[in-house]
């Protein structure tokens, strides 16, 4: 029966959630190996003409031409405390998760959080969403984007401590390091004490450089998912990594 259930299962869909600027559309383009904008459809399958930047309707499916196995949801940010756009997103995960139309569903959650607002990681909206969403068995991913930005972050600190801007710069990749190991850390400890936590964190580092790695994203993403079968829908669906094909096809 879980055999036919996965055989009916077309494509892999993801929803994205997060604030403005924090890196979505380019994190989906480098999982789908494009540099162009999606397709976009409605609930009907009617192609939408317009892709306005910082603005989707969380219904709408966004698809990439290099890789259509994905479908993908992108939410609006709700971080201004907007009741309506909470309540719109809360009751779609709530009825993609647990439709009978087994190609409409969920797969995974990916939420992002970008590193140029490390001084404000975790929201009240991030604490909403975490204790007041159940997203059933549907896993979600936090995502730490635009890591990159941490490096300037490290350069200004070592001046402060007194270095030059060369030696800053010599040493600024480990200060950075230390600086993402202390951002995450707080990321953890703050939604791991939620209602609802993530199943897993990854951070995403050189997602604007268009041959971007994903494959950890991949396999963090597979690692969660409490079915096998959609495990290998994805990894299957993936353009990251043969590795990662070969790896669970010798697992099972």
């Amino acid at each position: 029966m879980a055999n036919e259930y996965m055989k009916n299962i077309k494509r892999f869909r993801i929803l994205v959630m997060g604030r403005a600027n924090a890196g979505k559309t380019t994190i989906l383009q480098r999982v789908c190996n494009s540099t162009d904008k999606p397709e976009i459809f409605d609930g009907e399958g009617n192609k939408v003409d317009s892709y306005k930047r910082g603005y989707h309707d969380i219904k709408h499916e966004l698809v990439f031409k290099s890789n259509p196995g994905f479908v993908f949801h992108d939410s609006c940010g709700f971080e201004a405390g907007s009741t309506q756009q909470f309540d719109q997103m809360k009751s779609f995960v709530v009825d993609h998760a647990a439709t009978e139309k087994v190609n409409d569903r969920v797969h995974a959650i990916w939420f992002c959080i970008p590193m140029t607002d490390y001084h404000r990681t975790v929201t009240a909206a991030e604490k909403k969403f975490f204790n007041e969403c159940d997203t059933g068995h549907v896993p979600v991913i936090v995502l730490l984007t635009k890591v990159d930005a941490l490096y300037l972050t490290a350069v200004r600190e070592l001046l402060d401590d007194g270095l030059t801007i060369v030696e800053a710069k010599e040493r600024a990749a480990e200060k950075q390091g230390k600086l993402l190991e202390k951002w995450l850390a707080h990321v953890k400890d703050e939604l791991d004490k939620c209602k609802y936590p993530p199943k897993g964190y990854v951070t995403l580092q050189k997602m604007h450089q268009e041959k971007a790695d994903c494959t950890v994203l991949m396999e963090s993403t597979a690692n969660v998912m409490n079915e096998e079968g959609l495990q290998m829908i994805l990894i299957s669906t993936q353009q990251s990594s043969i590795l990662l094909c070969i790896e669970y096809a010798v697992r099972r």
